[in-house]
């Protein structure tokens, strides 16, 4: 399980989310209160679930977001969370105490084979700011 995933405020509005959309690393944005892990998870949004840009631009982001479907608990198997989602077809789900309140996000790796993890996630992250802040060598 991810234990930093990327957590917005529910007043967020949708031109925000959509920037964090712009990164084509992002496939879930989670929703609680206040935007931090811990807190009840009140919504989760994939860019399927956003209108149109500038329709619907001006409300939040809470108003398209959904749980059902999207969520798993704490308690769950990972093995069992695992075959459930390649049997879905999703390979992000949040992850939940019996409360209601965020933990992470668990992200299936591309091959189905397992899950990322944080430190996989941060070394693909240093590994992209290294590739864009290097300079081009002088001839």
């Amino acid at each position: 399980m991810l234990r930093s995933p990327i957590v917005l405020a529910d007043s967020e509005s949708l031109d925000e989310v959509r920037r964090v959309f712009d990164s084509s690393h992002v496939h879930m944005v989670l929703l609680t209160a206040s935007g931090r892990v811990g807190e009840p998870l009140l919504g989760t949004l994939v860019r399927g679930d956003l209108p149109p840009a500038g329709v619907g631009a001006a409300g939040t982001a809470l108003a398209h977001a959904r749980l059902e479907g999207r969520t798993v608990g704490a308690a769950t198997p990972a093995e069992d969370a695992r075959r459930a989602m390649h049997a879905a077809g999703d390979r992000r789900l949040a992850v939940i105490d019996p409360d209601g309140r965020l933990l992470g996000l668990l992200c299936l790796k591309r091959s189905g084979e397992g899950f990322c993890t944080d430190a996989g996630v941060a070394s693909r992250r240093a590994a992209r700011t290294d590739a864009t802040t290097q300079a081009p060598l002088d001839a």
